[in-house]
């Protein structure tokens, strides 16, 4: 953590988030690198808050045989009409619906908004394009029965987010009614922050986004031209849903978000773009013990809000 600007309660939530993965080192068992992040999130996670009811359950995105696990999450008084679609991080490889349940949870109570997380198939078993697969046929699902469906997601999540909105554009789908990314990897060279000053920033090393690359893709890194596995890979994002963008300012893939929010200001979309100063990336989970961090998470809970309410930034 030296040569990085964290506060002291930032500080702490990197050093318990170490230690879960004390002792796994860089080629160590998926199976080990699965255990230990799910004891991570267990760690973090928060109880549900009063009122919410959250109900596991299956989509069956048009074709009665293939199914979706979701969780959803909702308040008495969510908003009739329109749902969140979250995809969780983890990389293309870790996490599922137990890794983002307390923030999914937290996100539905306090945006009033019902929520959706889905269980997107995972790397290196199932490999791209098959999570975008999952979740489009999730989006298919969820807007036959709601007027308006809000793209949500953190890391690979915000990713899979922003793809599956340059599919449905490619396709002549109706679009989401807002995208909202929690510090997304979108750039088409996933090593151009190796080197740079934020290489090596706590919990994400800019040389760890190789592995994941490898894992996802069974490619080694070399830039591409597919926008739906690396969005940054266009320039024009014409038609796309407006925008809340959260940064991680010391994060190797704080570039991309701000690179993505000025990309779509070029091309007409509204947009806000939260900085996230003094925040790593995976800083969700320290919502509850740094006072940074919960006002990041308010002010994405108040976006999330904002769209789902009025349809407005």
């Amino acid at each position: 953590m030296s040569g990085f600007d964290l506060d002291s309660q930032v500080r702490d939530f990197v050093r318990r988030t170490e230690n879960f993965n004390e002792g796994l080192g860089p080629d160590a068992p998926l199976p080990e690198v699965r255990a230990a992040y799910d004891r991570m999130c267990a760690g973090f996670a928060l109880a549900h808050p009063p009122g919410l009811r959250a109900r596991d359950g299956v989509l069956h995105a048009r074709n009665p045989e293939r199914t979706l696990r979701v969780r959803s999450f909702a308040t008495p008084d969510a908003i009739p009409g329109r749902v969140v679609l979250y995809f969780h991080g983890g990389g293309f490889i870790v996490g599922g619906l137990d890794s983002h349940d307390s923030i999914c949870a937290d996100l539905a109570a306090g945006a009033e908004v019902a929520v959706v997380a889905l269980d997107y198939r995972l790397s290196p078993e199932h490999r791209y394009p098959d999570a975008l697969d999952d979740a489009e046929a999730a989006y298919d699902d969820l807007l036959d029965s709601h007027q308006a469906v809000i793209l949500a997601g953190d890391s690979a999540g915000a990713t899979l987010a922003v793809a599956l909105c340059l599919r449905l554009r490619r396709l002549g789908k109706p679009m989401p009614w807002a995208q909202v990314l929690i510090y997304p990897m979108l750039h088409p060279d996933v090593e151009r922050a190796v080197g740079g000053p934020k290489a090596d920033a706590p919990l994400l090393p800019a040389a760890s986004l190789a592995g994941y690359w490898r894992a996802y893709t069974g490619d080694e890194p070399e830039p591409t031209t597919d926008p739906e596995l690396a969005p940054l890979a266009l320039d024009d994002f014409t038609g796309l849903p407006p925008a809340a963008v959260f940064a991680a300012d010391i994060d190797p893939l704080a570039q991309d978000a701000h690179d993505y929010a000025a990309a779509l200001e070029a091309s007409g979309v509204a947009v806000i773009l939260h900085p996230g100063h003094g925040l790593v990336h995976g800083y969700l989970r320290g919502r509850a013990t740094s006072e940074r961090i919960a006002e990041a998470f308010s002010a994405l809970v108040s976006a999330v809000r904002g769209f789902a309410h009025s349809g407005h930034i």
